[in-house]
């Protein structure tokens, strides 16, 4: 079984984070960067298949020089080969684009099961996924939690709303993105990190690939979330004012 991870680098979650002079994208100058969340769940449901049922593990990347320190991480944790689309303008390119790079390398390795994460940690578009699976002319599915192989296929775990799942039957070849949390995510061992720097990461640069820079959607302007306060006097009676309250943490703040 040949399956294909598409892994992304973020910023680190706890990294502080400034705009950038120009309003559109972040000052990335003294970023501490990371494997997407998402795709790392991934890369962990591949690595699973591959033990389970043999094959081989395929984790391709975009992005600048710095992302072949992901790509390793992961071939550390038990992925056989890395592909870098080396392209220092990713930032500019929209989701189509980002997918159009993935599916100029994917396709050529035939894989039997694609998967990525649902969204990025940085923009969670979650749209990447989806419009490569178009790309590449295969069924998919989208929220997955679990995936288990069968002698017809597939059987993959949906997550839904409100505590729901959704157990679906598919065929290969196919591709899923991967809801986090679905499964324990590894460590690198110390003889993985010493097994990835002989395995094989090819790097091919975006030119090369032909894929030109030609956004359909553009990213204008970004900003810092505003911080407000604001104080509601709740009247009626202590059982009216429980529901009242109630009823504004699940419409307004939406934490129940």
């Amino acid at each position: 079984m040949k399956i294909v991870v598409a892994i992304k680098q973020v910023p680190n979650r706890d990294a502080p984070v400034r705009i950038a002079a120009g309003g559109k994208w972040i000052d990335e100058s003294d970023l501490e960067w990371a494997m997407n969340e998402p795709d790392a769940h991934a890369l962990e449901e591949a690595l699973q298949l591959k033990e389970q049922h043999g094959g081989e593990v395929i984790v391709v990347s975009a992005g600048p020089e710095r992302v072949a320190a992901t790509i390793r991480e992961a071939l550390a944790k038990g992925a056989d080969r890395g592909l870098h689309i080396v392209s220092d303008d990713l930032g500019a390119r929209d989701a189509l684009g980002v997918a159009r790079l993935l599916a100029a390398v994917i396709k050529p390795e035939n894989p039997d099961l694609v998967l990525t994460g649902l969204q990025s940690e940085d923009l969670g578009l979650g749209q990447t996924g989806v419009i490569l699976a178009e790309l590449l002319g295969l069924p998919h599915a989208t929220l997955i939690l679990h995936v288990e192989k069968t002698d017809a296929g597939l059987k993959v775990k949906r997550e839904l709303e409100e505590g729901w799942f959704q157990s679906i039957d598919m065929s290969l070849p196919a591709l899923l993105t991967m809801q986090s949390g679905g499964n324990k995510l590894r460590y690198a061992t110390l003889m993985g990190i010493k097994r990835a720097k002989s395995k094989e990461m090819r790097a091919v640069s975006a030119a090369e690939l032909g894929i030109e820079l030609a956004p359909v959607v553009t990213l204008e302007q970004i900003s810092a979330p505003k911080k407000q306060k604001s104080t509601q006097i709740l009247s009626g009676s202590a059982k009216e004012a429980a529901a009242a309250l109630v009823e504004k943490l699940k419409t307004e703040a939406r934490v129940l």
